[in-house]
This record gives C-alpha cells, sequence and structure tokens, in this order.
C-alpha cells in the first residue's frame, strides 16, 4: 500500500493559457501524471528545466506558504506564484498532513523575520538570524522529529559539504519513520539520499534515473577526476 501524504501529481494543461512560459519549459510541458513511489523524491536538473516551478507548485497545492515556512505562514513579500499552480491536482495518501515544511532557498530571510516576529506558530521557532546562514538552513530542516511531509528547494544553497551528509542522513532516517520528501537540488550528495527516487528533468522529460547518472553527478565527478582540466575546458 503506497502511505505517502502525496502519492500522485496530475497536470491539466487545459488551464494553463497557451501563452504562457510553461509550455516552453519541456520537462514541464510534456508531463501529465508523475507518480511518488517512495517517501524520499529528489528532483534533478539543469537550471531552468523546470524543478522549482513543480516544486512550487507542489507546495502551494499541498497548503503551504509560497515563500516557505510551515503550513501555517501566510505572507507574501513579492506575488510571483506560477500559472502551474492552478492546474495541479494532488492524489493525496490516507495519512492527514499535520506536520510539515518548506524550505524555498532563496526566501529563507523572509521566512526567518517571519518566525521572530509573526508566526512562531509550534513553539519550536528559533531566531535564525542570530545563527550563521548555514547554521540557520539546517536548523530549519531538521528540527521535526515526528512525521511529516517536508518539501525542499535547493536545501544545499547553504550547506557546507559536511551539513549536507547531515541532512542526507537526516533525510533517510525520518523517511524510514514515516516521513515523505520531495526535494529540488543539484548536489551529488543529496542525489545519493538510500532509496530516493531521483527523477531527472534534463533532456525534454522527467524520467527516473540513477544518481550517478544525473548531470550533476558526472560533472562533479569529472571535476574531481581532472579540474585542470575541466576549469580549462569550462565545459563537459
Amino acid at each position: 500500500m503506497n502511505n505517502l501524504f502525496v502519492r500522485e501529481l496530475d497536470i491539466d494543461w487545459e488551464e494553463i493559457p497557451s501563452s504562457s512560459y510553461l509550455h516552453g519549459i519541456a520537462a514541464l510541458a510534456r508531463l501529465g501524471t508523475l507518480v511518488f513511489e517512495r517517501p524520499v523524491t529528489v528532483f534533478a536538473g539543469d537550471n531552468g528545466t523546470g524543478k522549482s516551478t513543480l516544486l512550487e507548485a507542489i507546495a502551494v497545492t499541498s497548503g503551504f506558504n509560497a515563500e516557505g515556512g510551515t503550513r501555517n505562514y501566510r505572507f507574501s513579500t513579492y506575488d510571483d506564484v506560477s500559472e502551474l499552480v492552478r492546474a495541479v491536482r494532488l492524489v493525496r495518501g490516507f495519512r492527514r498532513i499535520k506536520l510539515g515544511s518548506f524550505l524555498r532557498a532563496e526566501s529563507f530571510f523572509n521566512v526567518a523575520s517571519a518566525a521572530m516576529y509573526e508566526y512562531n506558530d509550534d513553539g519550536m521557532m528559533e531566531d535564525w538570524h542570530a545563527e550563521s546562514h548555514g547554521e540557520s538552513f539546517l536548523s530549519f530542516l531538521t528540527k521535526y522529529r515526528q512525521p511529516g511531509l517536508f518539501l525542499m528547494d535547493e536545501p544545499e544553497a547553504a550547506l557546507s559539504p559536511r551539513r549536507q551528509l547531515v541532512l542526507a542522513r537526516y533525510v533517510a532516517q525520518m523517511a524510514a519513520e514515516g516521513s515523505q520528501f520531495i526535494i529540488a537540488t543539484h548536489a551529488p550528495i543529496l542525489l545519493a539520499i538510500p532509496g530516493a527516487q531521483v527523477l531527472s528533468f534534463d533532456g525534454g522529460v522527467v524520467h527516473e534515473c540513477p544518481y550517478d547518472e544525473t548531470d550533476a553527478f558526472k560533472v562533479m565527478h569529472a571535476f574531481f577526476d581532472d579540474p585542470e582540466d575541466v576549469l580549462a575546458r569550462g565545459y563537459l
């Protein structure tokens, strides 16, 4: 039995105007239905392939604030939610979402400010401005100990490789205890979370891909193998 909080995603493209830029994002434009098969799903792919756009739509449709936070956060510093939100339909599991969070790397400063002044809603919020950027990221991402739905958009943005390892271990442990994670990332460490369903957005279509065949892994592997050559060429 699929006991995930979010079991499936369907996109009704008739809800999106033909003039929308979304039709120009190949991997999204060809996506109709996406089935979540494991507790951890990781979106991989180059910039502009639609990972964050799809994750945002999942977050908003799941009841999270578009800029991040828990499902109790309701603030907006800039209204820029994509039209994809109106077209996404989620097939939910039998478990009700009681806990969860959405981290959006680009707007975490706003979430940290909201937590200080307005949304200390679960008694677990900290003064994240009092910590370093990476420490506050990790505190926000790993503060829960009960099962929930957790969405993360480029969580590696402020994390050192060591802290990425801490996060990867936390995700694996929480997933084993009943949580569901959907993560958009460029970090090979996070792509390698044990048991994760890795979905690549490269090549113009969303498809399952072993983490060591993702472009992010290949680039970093080539770089560490011969950094001078890769830097000299500037591409692979």
